[in-house]
């Protein structure tokens, strides 16, 4: 029996959420009521996960004649209602091109547009929307900072330190500029809980080091780091830091200043937003000092056949037409968040992760892969003698989505001799039922193979 896990309580981040609410906050049937008091002034908190579905259309579909039980969520979230009828009306009535437009048209869309940097700006608590590049996601994101900050200032014999928990997307890019500089992959190695001890990382950390990178929350496991602290080492030594966050924008209070990382990245599908648009957060002066690493139309402000003057951040590394629609998705995501009692829902999330976790541990031949003391909403697993992809898929017949595979985490796997695991996690809007579903499921297939 493993000990509980817990999700971190968003301490702070009911005043970010409250700082951006905009225009489209009263479209949003999830506000939710603050928690009554009562006797000593502690009452218990509120969450009325129901009424807050509503607002997720694909939620309310059965899949193979079955009601549809969505615990894929760190793969792709689904989107609120209030996001897609953004892009709807950005497409329906005012679609066209962002900046230097004089037409009725390109200036709603620009201030839309720049309006979503401002609220991704306040979501992650940076001092300047200047801070924030729109990117395609967090691997475009962490591809910037390889390219355009570590690349030029990596020599032969100089490390960049990641850890095992990383995601393929924050282990790549660094061996491909590794490969280019003659610098080295540093990796610290994660404990049988699937955590990142701090000593090990203090101890990694050289004076050869250039860059840390990691996961502000694991994809495979779900584990939390403990990122504040892992920071402050690095700057004690002068060291920068990139922090992954796709994974601790759903759930997690992000406040970069307060973090002190210099670049912060997360991806929009993750977090109820569309596909195909992020953010990338860089310290203003970080920024300033880096190259574009992409050319063309938006990223220059004069251009000779003899010389091309570059734009100031962030238009320095927004090559090309950006995805408008998928800004303003962003932006509108960001506006219905703001609008839900956070400490309701982290007090939601951690019952459902702790309610999965036993309810899954108990199912005889169930191995838990990751048991950190800290972890959001995930739980990775795999069943005795059953391949997870065959998991996935008789899941699948029941209605319930679950992801099979190494999660773009192939050292994880290794790391606790698996060649993949089954994982269900879980947003805001999953309920408790819903996790007695899959421990059913799994009943099921353990049966059918068991026969």
């Amino acid at each position: 029996m493993v000990e509980r896990n817990t999700l971190t309580p968003p301490h702070s981040r009911t005043r970010e959420r409250e700082s951006l609410a905009g225009g489209r906050d009263g479209e949003s049937a999830a506000l939710l009521p603050s928690p009554p008091t009562g006797g000593e002034g502690r009452g218990e908190v509120v969450f009325d996960v129901e009424r807050l579905r509503q607002d997720f259309p694909a939620l309310h579909q059965r899949v193979h004649g079955r009601p549809l039980v969505y615990l894929d969520n760190a793969a792709s979230a689904q989107r609120p209602r209030a996001m897609i009828e953004a892009v709807a009306e950005y497409y329906r009535e005012y679609a066209s091109n962002v900046h230097r437009g004089l037409h009725a048209l390109s200036e709603r869309a620009t201030a839309a547009y720049e309006g979503a940097r401002e609220k991704a700006r306040r979501f992650l608590g940076a001092e300047s929307a200047k801070e924030i590049v729109f990117v395609r996601g967090t691997t475009e994101a962490v591809n910037l900072v390889a390219r355009s900050f570590a690349l030029p200032r990596l020599r032969p014999g100089d490390e960049i330190l990641i850890t095992g928990l990383e995601h393929h997307s924050n282990i790549v890019p660094w061996q491909m500029v590794c490969a280019e500089s003659g610098a080295r992959l540093a990796v610290v190695p994660i404990d049988e809980r699937g955590e990142v001890p701090l000593q090990e990382f203090e101890r990694r950390l050289s004076p050869r080091t250039r860059l840390a990178a990691f996961a502000h929350v694991s994809n495979a496991l779900g584990t939390v780091n403990p990122v504040r602290q892992m920071t402050a080492l690095a700057r004690e030594r002068g060291v920068p830091v990139l922090v992954d966050g796709a994974q601790a924008a759903p759930h997690l209070p992000i406040d970069v200043r307060e973090l002190g990382c210099d670049f912060y990245a997360f991806s929009g599908h993750k977090v109820f937003a569309p596909n195909g648009i992020g953010v990338l957060y860089g310290r203003r002066e970080r920024l300033e000092a880096m190259p574009p690493w992409q050319g063309g139309g938006d990223m220059i402000l004069s251009v000779s056949f003899e010389k091309t003057e570059y734009n100031v951040p962030p238009y320095r590394f927004e090559a090309g037409t950006p995805n408008v629609a998928g800004a303003i998705g962003l932006g509108a995501t960001l506006d219905y968040l703001a609008g839900l009692d956070w400490a309701a829902v982290a007090a939601h999330e951690r019952s459902l992760l702790e309610h999965a976790t036993r309810a899954v541990e108990e199912i005889p031949g169930v191995r838990l892969v990751g048991t950190a003391h800290e972890k959001a909403g995930v739980v990775s697993f795999v069943l005795a003698g059953v391949h997870a992809h065959d998991v996935g898929t008789l899941l699948d017949g029941e209605g319930i989505a679950v992801r099979a595979g190494h999660h773009c985490a192939q050292p994880v796997m290794q790391r606790f001799g698996v060649p993949a695991t089954t994982r269900a996690s879980f947003a805001f809007y999953n309920t408790i039922e819903e996790a007695d579903a899959l421990a059913a499921g799994l009943d099921r297939v353990r049966e059918v193979f068991a026969g």
